[in-house]
């Protein structure tokens, strides 16, 4: 009656994972909104987008059959994640600088290239679904960490600043909420595998918030700078 209870919480909470994921993919909008109204990206960093984009390629390989059989959350979530992160890079890269496209193409492009390498070094080198699944989830630990750590950046930008304008407060409590979702999954039972990213990303989402909570008064209205900047035209 123990196991069964447990695996009954357990599943709840990963239907529940999955709807905080989708979230998680949708907590941009807004950020991305704001770009196309002003038709710049100005201090926006791609970073966290191509981290999510290549941590979604890797989970999807990962839920394919023919590396993880019956996985077909997996790779739904996933694959909706590749689709809407493709979305917000190509948003990104219309608005962006000539510099600044340059820095997304080439990163993209290592992305696939790694993609390609990882997909063909593991079907030809792994013959059975268990060294798959160990070696693409390993992987998966590595860039679910990175995908995680990626507002690490924008972290420091916020301290620089004394500002909170470029951490969009949604992206950062999706994040935090995504990471205690599935650390709590992990532990039904333990999986080091599903532990240790999202272990980081409830640390890192729960800092963002602090930072956001510690900054959020002290960032400038756009009214009072567009009054100080209307004062400034007057002057001159």
């Amino acid at each position: 009656m123990v196991m069964l209870s447990q695996d009954a919480v357990r599943n709840v909470i990963g239907l529940i994972g999955n709807v905080i994921s989708f979230g998680l993919f949708l907590s941009p909008v807004p950020t991305f909104v704001q770009i196309i109204k002003k038709k710049a990206v100005e201090q926006f960093s791609p970073i966290p987008y191509l981290a999510t984009l290549l941590n979604c390629m890797m989970w999807f390989l990962y839920g394919l059959p023919i590396v993880h059989p019956h996985s077909i959350l997996v790779v739904t979530i996933n694959g909706i994640g590749l689709v809407i992160e493709s979305a917000y890079l190509s948003i990104f890269f219309i608005y962006a600088t000539r510099e600044g496209r340059l820095k997304v193409l080439k990163i993209l492009a290592g992305e696939l290239a790694f993609m390609a390498v990882v997909v063909v070094a593991v079907l030809l080198a792994a013959h059975t679904h268990e060294k798959r699944s160990l070696i693409v989830g390993i992987l998966c630990i590595i860039f679910g960490t990175c995908m995680y750590a990626s507002p690490l950046a924008v972290m420091k930008l916020v301290i620089q600043t004394r500002s909170v304008e470029y951490m969009p407060f949604t992206l950062s409590l999706a994040s935090f909420l995504n990471g205690v979702c599935w650390t709590t999954y992990s532990c039904l039972p333990f999986d080091i595998n599903l532990f240790i990213p999202n272990g980081l990303g409830a640390l890192f989402g729960f800092l963002q918030l602090i930072l956001y909570a510690c900054y959020f008064k002290a960032t400038p209205k756009k009214d009072a700078k567009a009054e100080v900047e209307l004062h400034s035209a007057r002057d001159v």
